[in-house]
């Protein structure tokens, strides 16, 4: 049964006064979070913009010369103890994931568990956003291991609180021991830092004297960590920050200052780059940084120290992580137990790994384009290369590495065209980069990743064109903050040049500053293009009804299949999808910018990967945003490989009908409710389809007086309505009494015998009460008989779900409408009846893509169910 309406047998929602006007701050807040999206992605323009402009004015009287010379004068020694530390980081952050997994009573293999943390870890430390986040990897990894989405997004939320509580006590126990030295670099007196330091401690001390036990605010409860998990998690913390600080401390000028105090300040700079929301915290971890250590470090120094640390704990694990899936998928590499694992997992990460790496790349080649060649190479470029073709290339080099990162979004969702696109972009990269500067440490990058694409190829094999591909707000913000980042370091370079309109003319060898300033150019326009092509693209083309022979096609498709619910194609209201060999097939409708699917694929298992893929293809070409409404936990991680997000709806009811009987005392209401019917004069009979012509004038007049009685009109898409072909199409089940039909109810299902459900569920004002408990009672007998497995009652919507605070906000919200929606729906009253029969629940989702909220999803639903706004209000 459906979340937007009610079938025909639910209770009637209890009548109610119409709720008053919303208050003005109601209002405000409705607007806010109607555009909380964009609100946030302005938000981290702003801070990105600030730290920008504060990073220019903090290094004025910094010369880029000084800056590379630091960072030549960094030791080999220095460099190899940063990597060794980085390692001991990436080691102790894998202990978040056991111990997260632990916390949701989950035990995998290490061989499954280390590659899914470390390429969250590499890749979310990278990029971190969208289907490049930490939980984003974790998802499409930890599904596949037979994660549901709530233990995932437990995962999540434990690693999530375990670094930031973590990241909160190490600082604090730090500032405690070194408060006066840390003080003064952040301009605060000891006294205060030292209270602000006792009170970040106060959340370990609650949960050690807590721990394991269940704390509950009103109805809301959450279960506290053990404190062998507290203390396991403070002690990966502390290795983890302590290690990634060390690698920057080595990196600095020896004795420059004290690591306790370096330590301090560093996870003071990691804390507000985190909470920046700015992808990696870039500009803002650098700006905290040079603003507490200008005094103690200089500048140029602290400068060179935090280009070689995102180069060593940032792009190392990258490039080791894509290595790692590229290698798995070497076919004969592995054979034992582990290697396969470990196979496995770089399958599953291969794309979304490739994607940061590729992204990364692609603005290392922005970010080059606006510094300026070293002399040496430039000299011996211009003596081979004509000048025509380096300003070619320098200037296509940063447009080719817009397109790489641009492309990468593709690459996540495993798309052909990204991967002949960026392959292609890639081997041109190289190219340039050669021509341009002779950089053969960035063609040496481009050239592995070139490879690993090739090693991977299998892993792309959804067709789709790279110009389909619409940005979401998160790349949006990451590509601007490609774009001020080349700003800042443009400015930066070139602070000494004067700027003048001839800048823009100038071609020599020598003239970098107009080269760099042309690059610049270049890729701000085609960003702004990007943008506002994502932002405005219309809704084009279509949905068109299925013809007969479709219609028929699906029909003979759906009696082969076990799952019942398919027959709800024989409506005629939904369009319909085949996959390529005309096995399978999605039927859906289309709502404002929402193409919704409804149920899984309908057809073999095989087929189903092809056709998700294609229906949110076609949605995206179309202009719109795919929705699958009510599929199963079994499907859920197809659904994240195809960068989807699920959302809880609810539970579905099912009965097995080989275990049910009327024996027992927990079923002794069923057992009243047929006597009552036989005492009443009630007769089932269930009508097999060819007897339903004869009857039909009697459904008419019962779905007419039921339709009328409750102020009723009929829905559609994930409901049957009372239409003359549809109720011929399949058996219905009847109660008469003295002869005449007082309740029916139409049965859907499939010559598997695998499963009955039923859809269409009416009354008479005749029928006495119980009637239709009865009916269920004499049916559910019937189908058991006639040799049905499984009888499908279906959803109770909103049941099931966790109202814990830890839980994510969809799932407290619609806990909170189930306990107090009455008024709307009767949520708990549905959920009642299904439990009279002691059904099996199974959980049902709704996935969307393209960044859109469930709620806006779900109201495209309703009225798709509903036939718009008025069949809303009119229920």
């Amino acid at each position: 049964m459906d979340v937007a309406a009610p079938k025909a047998s639910d209770p009637t929602p209890d009548a109610a006064e119409a709720p008053g006007p919303p208050s003005a701050l109601s209002r405000l807040f409705a607007i806010l979070s109607a555009h909380r999206h964009l609100l946030g992605v302005l938000a981290a323009l702003a801070v990105l913009g600030i730290a920008a402009y504060a990073l220019v004015k903090m290094t004025r009287e910094v010369r880029y010369a000084e800056v590379v010379a630091a960072f030549d004068a960094t030791s080999w020694a220095s460099i190899g103890l940063a990597v060794v530390f980085t390692l001991v980081s990436f080691l102790g952050l894998i202990v978040y994931d056991f111990g997260a997994l632990s916390y949701v009573g989950r035990r995998l293999r290490i061989s499954s568990v280390a590659p899914t943390a470390l390429c969250a870890y590499a890749v979310g430390n990278t990029a971190g956003f969208g289907p490049l986040s930490g939980g984003a990897i974790r998802f499409r990894g930890y599904s596949r291991l037979g994660l549901g989405p709530e233990e995932i997004a437990k995962v999540i939320a434990f690693v999530t609180v375990a670094f930031g509580l973590g990241l909160l006590i190490v600082g604090s126990l730090g500032i405690l021991v070194d408060a006066e030295t840390v003080a003064p670099l952040l301009s605060i007196s000891p006294t205060v830092l030292r209270l602000a330091a006792a009170l970040g401690l106060v959340p370990l001390l609650v949960l050690f004297a807590l721990g394991g036990r269940t704390v509950s605010v009103g109805r809301f409860g959450l279960r506290l960590p053990s404190r062998q998990t507290v203390l396991r998690q403070v002690a990966a913390t502390f290795v983890d920050i302590t290690a990634s600080a060390a690698v920057l401390y080595v990196l600095l000028p020896s004795g420059a200052i004290d690591f306790l105090t370096f330590l301090c300040v560093y996870s003071v700079a990691l804390g507000i780059g985190v909470l920046s929301h700015v992808p990696a915290g870039l500009g803002v971890f650098e700006t905290v940084m040079i603003a507490t250590l200008g005094g103690t470090v200089e500048v140029d120094q602290i400068l060179g120290a935090l280009v070689l640390y995102r180069v060593v704990y940032y792009l190392l694990p990258l490039l080791g992580a894509a290595i790692f899936v590229s290698l798995t998928e070497i076919r004969g590499a592995v054979k034992s137990r582990v290697g396969l694992d470990l196979k496995a997992a770089g399958g599953r990460l291969a794309p979304a790994v490739l994607s940061a790496f590729s992204f990364v790349l692609g603005t290392m080649l922005i970010l080059s384009s606006v510094t300026p060649t070293p002399a040496a190479r430039l000299d011996i470029v211009s003596d081979y290369v004509p000048l025509a073709l380096i300003e070619g290339s320098h200037f296509l080099a940063s447009l080719v590495g817009l397109a790489m990162v641009v492309m990468a979004r593709g690459l996540a969702q495993r798309l052909d065209g990204a991967f002949a696109g960026t392959l292609a972009a890639t081997i041109l990269a190289v190219v340039m980069t050669l021509l341009q500067a002779a950089a053969f440490t960035e063609a040496t990058l481009l050239s592995l990743l070139a490879l690993m694409l090739v090693a991977s190829r299998r892993e792309f094999n959804r067709p789709a064109s790279i110009f389909r591909q619409v940005l979401t707000p998160p790349w949006l913000v990451a590509i601007a903050t490609i774009c001020v980042g080349a700003c800042a370091v443009l400015l930066f370079v070139y602070r000494d040049v004067a700027y003048a309109h001839d800048l823009w003319w100038q071609f020599e060898f020598e003239s970098e500053a107009p080269r760099s300033l042309r690059a610049l150019l270049g890729v701000v326009i085609l960003s702004s293009v990007v943008a506002v092509w994502s932002l405005v693209r219309p809704a084009i083309g279509r949905v068109l009804p299925p013809t007969p022979e479709m219609l028929a096609k699906a029909e003979a498709i759906v009696a082969a299949q076990d799952e019942a619910d398919g027959n709800l194609v024989r409506m005629g209201d939904k369009s319909l999808l085949f996959s390529e060999d005309g096995r399978a097939f999605v039927m859906y409708g289309r709502k404002n910018r929402s193409m919704i699917a409804l149920f899984d694929p309908i057809g073999p298992r095989e087929a189903w990967p092809e056709l998700v893929w294609r229906f949110i293809e076609m949605a995206r070409g179309a202009g719109c945003r795919a929705v699958f409404y009510q599929v199963s936990p079994q499907a859920l991680s197809l659904y994240a490989d195809a960068g989807m997000q699920a959302f809880r709806l609810g539970e579905l009811a099912s009965i097995d009908l080989a275990r049910f009987d009327l024996a027992g005392g927990k079923r002794a209401g069923l057992r009243q409710a047929k006597a009552r019917a036989a005492r009443d004069g009630l007769a089932f009979e269930l009508i097999a389809k060819a007897g339903v012509p004869a009857i039909l004038p009697e459904l008419v007049a019962v779905s007419d007086h039921w339709l009328d009685r409750h102020k009723a009109s009929e829905k559609g898409f994930s409901l049957g309505a009372f239409e003359e072909a549809y109720l011929l199409a399949q058996p219905v089940a009847v109660l008469r009494r003295e002869g005449r039909i007082v309740a029916f109810a139409n049965l859907m299902v499939t010559e598997t015998r695998s499963e009955a459900s039923i859809d269409l569920m009416r009354f008479h004002p005749d029928a006495p009460n119980g009637a239709m408990d009865a009916l269920f009672v004499f049916l559910i007998e019937q189908l058991k008989a006639d040799g049905y497995q499984r009888f499908n009652m279906g959803m109770a919507p909103l049941s099931g779900m966790s109202g814990r605070k830890v839980a994510p906000i969809w799932d407290r919200v619609g806990t909170t409408v189930f306990e107090h929606g009455e008024r709307f729906y009767n949520f708990k009253g549905l959920r009642a009846f299904k439990s009279k029969f002691h059904p099996q629940w199974s959980p049902r989702y709704m996935t969307t893509a393209g960044g859109i909220s469930p709620a806006l999803a779900l109201m495209d639903v309703t009225l798709l169910i509903s036939g718009g706004l008025k069949g809303v209000v009119q229920r």
